[in-house]
């Protein structure tokens, strides 16, 4: 089993920065893929940023340039920065690990940002 737990959202204004960060915990060996959704009200949800076990990473056209994905796989974490932040970024930002093919889900964490 994994758990997530993210950390790092909140208020900002447009054209502030934010971190996040999501620590997997539980009884595994190595996670896989690691990657950050958001789902905004109304919406589905959709990808953000994904990072595989390597160096490589995948970004949505709406967040290229603007955020940047990375992991510490000592720490079992991963990370996602973002800059730039505009008030169409406001969402719920979930935290997302594939482990043995099984995707597992963090609780969320609310970003707001402010016009």
């Amino acid at each position: 089993q994994v758990q997530l737990v993210e950390s790092g959202g909140g208020l900002v204004q447009a054209g502030g920065s934010l971190r996040l960060a999501c620590a997997a915990s539980g009884s595994f060996l190595r996670i896989g893929e690691m990657g950050w959704y958001r789902q905004a009200p109304g919406k589905q949800r959709e990808l953000v940023a994904s990072i595989p076990t390597g160096v490589s990473t995948n970004y949505a056209d709406y967040v290229k340039g603007r955020f940047t994905i990375s992991r510490d796989n000592a720490k079992n974490t991963v990370y996602l920065q973002m800059y730039s932040l505009e008030p169409e970024d406001t969402a719920v930002y979930y935290c997302n690990a594939v482990y043995r093919w099984k995707n597992y889900w963090g609780q969320g964490t609310q970003v707001t940002v402010s016009s």
